[in-house]
């Protein structure tokens, strides 16, 4: 089975290394020093496993794991730390595995063990559980084969269409296969809802405008585009802008 190492310390990369050309029947197909590498990794070299640590600079491996989760075939994500505070985040971001450093051969073995028992689909499902997981810093978006991370602070709004949801963002825009309730809840501090269908970033929110007509739209910064707003949240939207 295919296995890819994310840490971004060489000699505990080194070590895992080390310790998997011990074992039978696993491949080292890969390695990555941070969260969005190993990302852009998995999309070429479609891992079984992933031995991923979890304080990383920049994206860090839980969050890493999420992403990881939305695959069409998502690997086993078995995560090693140094760090045992981290374990509660770490199984609400479903991993199959915690290791604590410095990995031993044995315990190593016992997780890749689990993780050739499991299939795609419980994988999968387990992907699907992640509720109680801690805010993203990026969503993580399919093209073909590859994983578009796109920054929250970059995201102008989201609104549903059809059984996808439209990530409309600075440099374009993106589908992604969630749920708007489900993005409402984890975003509340940084979007709003303006409409059934639409969530819409506060830090791009300029103005609630009433039209000609009595209706009403949002006006984003550095944007013509005007979002209808439904006369239920104008009071509200208003008040949050305010309170900015």
């Amino acid at each position: 089975m295919k296995v890819m190492i994310v840490d971004d310390e060489p000699p505990a990369r080194d070590r895992l290394r080390r310790l998997l050309h011990e074992l039978d029947g696993w491949d080292v197909v890969g390695e990555a020093d941070n969260g969005r590498a190993a990302l852009a990794l998995s999309s070429e070299c479609m891992p079984d496993v992933v031995l991923l640590d979890i304080r990383m600079p920049g994206m860090d491996g839980i969050e890493a794991a999420r992403h990881l989760g939305t695959l069409d075939n998502p690997p086993a994500v078995i995560f090693t730390t140094a760090f045992d505070q981290y374990a509660i985040d770490a199984f609400e971001a479903q991993a199959i595995g915690y290791l604590m450093k410095p990995v031993r051969k044995g315990r190593l073995e016992r997780a890749l063990a689990h993780a050739a028992r499991l299939t795609h689909r419980q994988l999968s499902g387990l992907a699907d559980t992640d509720e109680g997981s801690s805010r993203r810093g990026h969503i993580c978006a399919k093209r073909a084969d590859e994983l578009r991370l796109i920054p929250i602070d970059e995201i102008l709004y989201f609104r549903a269409d059809q059984k996808y949801v439209c990530v409309q963002h600075v440099h374009g825009e993106d589908l992604i296969d969630e749920a708007l309730k489900s993005l409402a809840t984890e975003f509340e501090d940084d979007f709003v809802r303006i409409h059934r269908n639409a969530l819409v970033s506060l830090n791009h929110l300029v103005a609630v405008e009433k039209a000609e007509d009595g209706s009403y739209f949002a006006q984003l910064k550095n944007s013509e585009e005007k979002l209808s707003v439904s006369r239920r949240h104008v009071s509200s939207l208003r008040k949050r802008i305010r309170s900015r």
